[in-house]
C-alpha cells in the first residue's frame, strides 16, 4: 500500500473517472491509491461472494487490483469506472472457477443479514412467502451465468445496461436471459419446495 507524505492530497473529492484520468496523465500512485481505499473492501467482498472462499478472497483482491493497474489505459472515455471495475472482478473469478472446475456459489452464505437482503429482493419472484434456505439450494440448481445474472439484478441491485456490459451482450439478451433464470428459478423453488422429487 503506497503511503502518502507529500503536500495535502488535494483531489480526494474527485470522482473515480477523474482519479482514472490524473492518474494515466500523471503516473502518480496517489490516484490509483484512492480508487483502491474507495473500491478494495468492495472487491474484496465480491471476491468472497464469487469464489466462497474468504482464505483465497484476499489475494485474489490483490490480483484483481494488479491486473487493474496493466489495464487502465484500456478504460473508455464515458464509461463508469464501478461497472467497468466489477466487471474486472467477476471475470477473474470466472476464469479461476473455471481452471480450479470449483463450483461457484453466488449467494451470502456467510455475511450476517444475507439472508433477509435474499428474502426482501427475490419476494417479488413469488407468490408465496419463501423459505431463504430452500431458495439458495434452487440458486445452487441453475447454471453458473444464469445464477450471476440473478444475483446480479435481485440481490446485488445492478441495472440492466450493467448486467449487459459485465456479460459483453446486449440488454435485450439480458431480459430474456433473466426471464427464463426467473422461470427455472421457481421451478427448482417449488420442486425443493415439495420434497425434491424432481422426477
Amino acid at each position: 500500500m503506497v503511503e502518502i507524505r507529500n503536500a495535502p492530497y488535494q483531489e480526494h473529492n474527485s470522482t473515480d473517472e477523474e482519479l482514472v484520468r490524473l492518474f494515466l496523465e500523471s503516473k502518480d500512485n496517489r490516484h490509483f491509491q484512492k480508487l483502491y481505499e474507495r473500491y478494495a473492501v468492495k472487491v474484496y467482498q465480491k471476491c468472497v461472494t464469487l469464489t466462497k472462499d474468504a482464505t483465497r478472497a484476499e489475494d485474489i483482491m490483490h490480483d484483481v487490483f494488479l491486473k487493474l493497474i496493466h489495464k487502465m489505459g484500456t478504460f473508455k472515455t464515458g464509461s463508469k469506472f464501478s461497472t467497468w471495475l466489477f466487471t474486472i472482478t467477476h471475470n477473474h473469478c470466472m476464469d479461476l472457477a473455471r481452471v480450479s472446475k470449483r463450483k461457484v456459489v453466488l449467494v451470502h452464505e456467510a455475511a450476517p443479514g444475507a439472508g433477509d437482503k435474499a428474502e426482501v429482493c427475490l419476494q417479488g419472484l413469488f407468490e408465496e412467502e419463501i423459505n431463504v434456505a430452500t431458495l439458495k439450494e434452487a440458486l445452487d440448481l441453475l447454471d453458473l451465468e444464469d445464477k450471476a445474472m440473478v444475483y446480479l439484478r435481485y440481490l446485488d441491485d445492478r441495472s440492466i445496461r450493467d448486467i449487459a456490459v459485465i456479460f459483453r451482450t446486449t440488454e435485450s439478451a439480458v431480459k430474456m436471459r433473466l426471464l427464463r433464470s426467473r422461470r427455472k428459478l421457481r421451478k427448482w423453488y417449488h420442486k425443493l419446495s415439495d420434497g425434491g422429487n424432481f422426477f
